[in-house]
């Protein structure tokens, strides 16, 4: 009998680490580079080095930056519409009764988050824009944290805490296409349109060979980034028109194509697009000004967000969901473990750090004081979270531990 590969996603959850180590590296290799006093132009040059033509007058010329943030993120987004799709259809989301824990969580777990983050800024009009930033849970480098904890932390909170940040992620994307969209060009949104209906006709006659889908995706890419909706929108929207067989309790079935395109993807957005992105987003100076600068609103509430909005929303969702026989808790995870995974989706690196250039265009101080909250409140929320998991197995499991 012929063995049927697992999916990427639970090739990730068996114990996969090696994309956030990746992206960890990265981050670090651009920090190390934007301090070194002979190194810091080299990196600002390099990540601002212009590269090929001007695609649209509101981009400007396409740099590095422009390139890996609007274009390979694209790409990123492809994997997490195809993750979407398939939970939903074919997954841990496949049921109302399956969804309902995740999907309170994630909303509340995106909603006190703003709350904090407006609440510490103030209400200031020229920081209101970022309300969305700690709003977001980094979905690789959360499942990167859990895998290190091994068999520490239970296989259903896995499942779980990719069940919410699948929801956290749909979010992200509405509120990317809904908050941070201006000045559409109708003509290249018809085209966008248009393009998007092609691909869902091809869904429908049956086209399983995916180059079609490919050349489509990169129609609809240019004609997104042409009409002002930021274009890595048309990465999840192209996935949802690949089509899938679905294998309900089973790994998914080779011959779908949804399932031969995450494989094919997924490795160079783990490996490649995101530790890129991680690269040329994370290089933060850090000089006299900017600690100074950490110590103000915008960073304050981002951390705050992260870290304190993040673990009051989604540990405060199930408590109340359990409490009230809204839905049960996950399976073979205490209260302390649910605790500690809460604490995790307060990492937003990855999509706090997207989000924060679409707040503030234009605007470098507010996106480097973002970029400083987001670090500080990702890295609290990865230690913590870390801290608490490590030591929140039961009692036997703990002595275990110990024993050696």
């Amino acid at each position: 009998m012929i063995q049927r590969p697992s999916s990427a996603l639970r090739n990730f959850l068996t114990g996969e680490a090696g994309g956030a180590v990746l992206l960890i590296l990265a981050a670090a290799l651009a920090m190390l580079l934007a301090n070194l006093p002979a190194a810091g132009h080299f990196y600002h040059d390099l990540v601002h080095a212009q590269v090929g033509p001007t695609l649209t007058p509101k981009l400007g010329p396409m740099t590095v930056h422009l390139w890996i943030n609007d274009g390979l993120m694209a790409i990123f987004f492809l994997v997490v519409g195809l993750e979407i799709k398939r939970e939903f259809l074919d997954g841990g989301l496949s049921t109302w009764e399956r969804r309902r824990l995740p999907v309170l969580a994630a909303v509340a777990g995106m909603v006190f988050p703003a709350i904090v983050y407006l609440v510490v800024t103030g209400g200031e009009p020229g920081l209101t824009n970022g309300w969305a930033i700690p709003a977001a849970t980094d979905i690789a480098f959360a499942i990167g944290v859990l895998a290190l904890l091994g068999d520490r932390a239970p296989a259903s909170l896995k499942l779980f805490l990719t069940a919410v940040a699948i929801v956290d992620d749909m979010g992200a994307v509405a509120i990317i296409a809904l908050v941070y969209t201006q000045g559409l060009d109708m003509t290249a949104l018809a085209g966008a349109a248009a393009v998007l209906a092609v691909l869902y006709g091809m869904n429908r006659a049956g086209v399983k060979a995916l180059t079609p889908y490919m050349i489509g995706f990169a129609l609809l890419w240019y004609f997104t980034l042409l009409s002002g909706v930021h274009a890595t929108v048309a990465g999840v929207l192209a996935a949802l028109t690949i089509p899938i067989r679905c294998t309900p309790g089973a790994p998914d079935a080779i011959d779908s194509p949804l399932h031969r395109l995450e494989h094919a993807v997924h490795p160079w957005s783990a490996y490649l697009i995101i530790p890129l992105f991680g690269f040329v987003n994370a290089g933060l100076a850090l000089n006299a000004q900017m600690f100074a600068l950490l110590l103000e609103p915008l960073p304050l509430g981002v951390a705050l967000g992260l870290f304190i909005g993040k673990q009051l929303g989604i540990f405060g969702a199930i408590w109340a969901a359990v409490r009230f026989n809204i839905a049960d808790c996950p399976s073979g995870a205490n209260w302390a473990q649910i605790y500690g995974m809460s604490l995790l989706c307060g990492i937003g690196f990855t999509m706090s750090l997207f989000i924060g250039g679409l707040a503030f265009p234009g605007q470098a101080i507010l996106v480097e004081e973002a970029k400083g909250g987001i670090l500080m409140g990702s890295l609290l929320s990865a230690l913590v979270g870390f801290a608490v998991l490590r030591w929140a197995a039961p009692g036997e499991r703990r002595a275990e531990i110990a024993a050696g």
